[in-house]
């Protein structure tokens, strides 16, 4: 069984529209998708409002397709921590299985610590977004090097570390000590070789697939560890067995 860890659903509550993505999805050989909330329609710096109208589109996708849709409650660390830890009670209470960051407040920043707290408080993982880039960086955006600095602040809480492809061979350098962080291989373009190199120097159980789709194209993504040179067991827990682990998914174990 396939997980995708890295999904934000297409901005809209029509029942057709949500069934149509999930069947290509489903085509594609995805039987789970793992949504981070309709982030990009609220901007860099979203509002309160913007972070629960972005996790109530990930909610109703959740409750329409149960079968096919978990979720992360989207945060913005720059709010006040009473209403992140109200949220989080919100968005964990309707079935949410972890925390999803972007780019609002860089990792390095200590109002990110409240959020690392309480995900160690309830048990969850935090995937955040993190890139190498010469152009096109947020103010606040995070580097692998941020995520690892905040990694080890926080060495109990799991953190996904997010687009293994932007962040490239010197990205998974930055965490390959930091046996708490894992790397998702969604986003950018595929480039040979990099799945491969993730899954050597940081070990086969801290990879996990991920597509960010609807961005990207699930196909697309998929074909990247499909092809890479991996064994059986390898290529199984990227694609879903590391993700039952860490999510707790009995059914796909």
């Amino acid at each position: 069984m396939i997980v995708d860890i890295h999904v934000h659903p297409e901005d809209t509550d029509e029942p057709a529209r949500i069934d149509a993505m999930l069947e290509v999805a489903r085509r594609t050989r995805i039987d789970r998708l793992v949504l981070l909330g309709a982030v990009g329609q609220h901007g860099y710096t979203p509002t309160p409002e913007g972070i629960r109208s972005a996790n109530d589109r990930s909610l109703q996708w959740m409750r329409h397709r149960p079968d096919a849709c978990l979720g992360f409650c989207y945060l913005n660390p720059a709010h006040d921590p009473g209403f992140s830890r109200e949220e989080l009670q919100r968005c964990v209470a309707e079935g949410m299985l972890g925390i999803k960051l972007w780019v609002a407040v860089n990792a390095r920043d200590p109002r990110l610590d409240p959020i690392l707290e309480l995900a160690a408080e309830q048990g969850l993982p935090v995937l955040f977004h993190a890139w190498y880039k010469t152009v096109g960086l947020a103010a606040e955006e995070s580097s692998p090097a941020d995520i690892a600095d905040l990694a080890r602040r926080h060495p109990t809480v799991p953190l996904i570390m997010a687009h293994v492809t932007g962040g490239g061979q010197r990205g998974v350098a930055d965490v390959a000590e930091l046996p708490n962080v894992l790397v998702d291989t969604s986003g950018s373009q595929p480039v040979a070789g990099i799945i491969e190199y993730a899954v050597r120097e940081l070990g086969e159980e801290r990879v996990l697939f991920g597509s960010d789709a609807y961005g990207r194209d699930f196909a697309v993504a998929l074909a990247r560890v499909e092809a890479a040179a991996l064994t059986p067991r390898q290529r199984r827990l990227v694609l879903g067995g590391n993700a039952a682990r860490l999510l707790m998914l009995e059914e796909l174990s």
